[in-house]
């Protein structure tokens, strides 16, 4: 990347840009919901093409066409065969992002920690981190450090053993529930807002026991308060937004925000389109950051961090596939994303250099951006996980 390829346009002096580029290659950066490194615009269109032809043959099955670009990636990454994996993460500056686990059934399980461990084994600069050192170590060594998480609990059913398992293989960072019901808990499209059930205190307890961040991200609001008041560790929100900013059900009100604060947790803002402003197709990394800066103020510098969301290790025909054929299926409303748009100035992970940038053009201190940018996450994972 060249100097000034992909640099939002916040007019920063001179001084300003040099000082914001010190701070993000000496920061230890986390993005708690990394889809990257790869993006759509990161991917050279051969590929995607390639990959296009080799999925033809699924097109019966909605569901399984739209899951195989995303495998096949997987698959060429592994092999080698993508040299842009590698190489876009280490532009984005991330010392650390989460590899995220299958949890919708007991088989995906299986085959998504497959698929995670290949990643680690086929790249000797990519770690598996379960403990704040090891994301450290990282950062020292010039290695990057994937945090595994998973975003659901549906395929674990009752079976506690079974999240020991995960545990051991290295989950750290746990959604309790994704949009809807499950036995946990109620998600946020859940119109009865029916909170934790009895077997998710269980569920709760268990998770501190071993030491899983528990995750609301996707939760609805009564069961991210009744997280806060059951977990004895720090409570987080991956990825979500500001309702008084934008008001979505993918956002969460002040109340969930203090409560989450409370436990000591943090709130990742995403970087998606549809869900931090009005108009997907002319949303910014400036819309993004009002949501931060949001969030500094009513809960203080301490509890803000990053978990982009978007844009995702996919490519382009693919998006528009899931949109149209996935999506509502899966609790988004018609036209509701996720889709082909990205934030203006996160087109692709190689530019997210832009937050630190942004946050300086605010006016923040050099600690206060090293917090957000990561130091916060780096926080609740020492706290929870060691």
């Amino acid at each position: 990347m060249n100097s000034t390829e992909g640099l939002y346009p916040f007019n920063l002096t001179p001084e300003q840009e040099e000082r914001a580029r010190e701070l993000h290659e000496s920061s230890i950066i986390i993005d708690l919901l990394f889809q990257g490194p790869l993006s759509p615009k990161a991917i050279p269109e051969a590929i995607s093409e390639s990959i296009r032809e080799a999925c033809e043959p699924y097109k019966e099955d909605s569901w399984t066409y739209s899951a195989m670009p995303s495998k096949i990636i997987h698959d060429m990454v592994a092999r080698g065969e993508i040299s842009e994996f590698k190489e876009e993460w280490y532009r984005s500056g991330i010392t650390a992002g989460n590899r995220q686990l299958d949890v919708s059934s007991v088989d995906k399980i299986l085959i998504s920690m497959g698929d995670i461990q290949r990643q680690f084994d086929a790249n000797d600069w990519l770690v598996k981190a379960v403990t704040a050192e090891q994301i450290r170590a990282a950062k020292r060594d010039n290695l990057k450090a994937g945090i595994v998480t998973a975003q659901e609990t549906d395929g674990l059913g009752k079976n506690l053993e079974l999240l020991e398992a995960m545990y051991n293989f290295g989950l750290r960072v746990l959604q309790l529930t994704y949009n809807n019901q499950n036995y946990i808990a109620s998600g946020c499209m859940e119109e009865a807002n029916g909170g934790v059930s009895k077997f998710g205190m269980r569920f709760i307890s268990k998770m501190n026991e071993l030491g899983i961040i528990v995750d609301t991200s996707h939760c609805g609001k009564q069961t991210t308060l009744d997280a806060c008041r059951l977990s004895t560790a720090p409570v987080i929100a991956s990825h979500t937004g500001v309702e008084n900013i934008y008001p979505h059900k993918r956002c969460k009100s002040d109340e969930e925000f203090r409560a989450i604060a409370a436990t000591g947790g943090v709130i990742g803002v995403f970087a998606m389109p549809w869900f931090v402003h009005g108009d997907p197709n002319d949303t910014t990394i400036e819309h993004v950051l009002d949501h931060m800066d949001y969030l500094v103020r009513l809960i203080g510098v301490d509890h803000v961090g990053i978990g982009t969301d978007w844009p995702m290790s996919d490519v382009a025909w693919s998006l528009v596939y899931f949109k149209e054929h996935i999506a509502p299926r899966i609790g988004f409303a018609k036209g509701d994303g996720p889709s082909t748009e990205t934030v203006k100035g996160l087109e692709t992970y190689s530019y997210f250099i832009n937050f630190t940038r942004g946050l300086v053009a605010r006016g923040y201190t050099d600690e206060d951006v090293r917090k957000m940018m990561g130091g916060n996450w780096l926080r609740v994972f020492e706290a929870v996980c060691g």
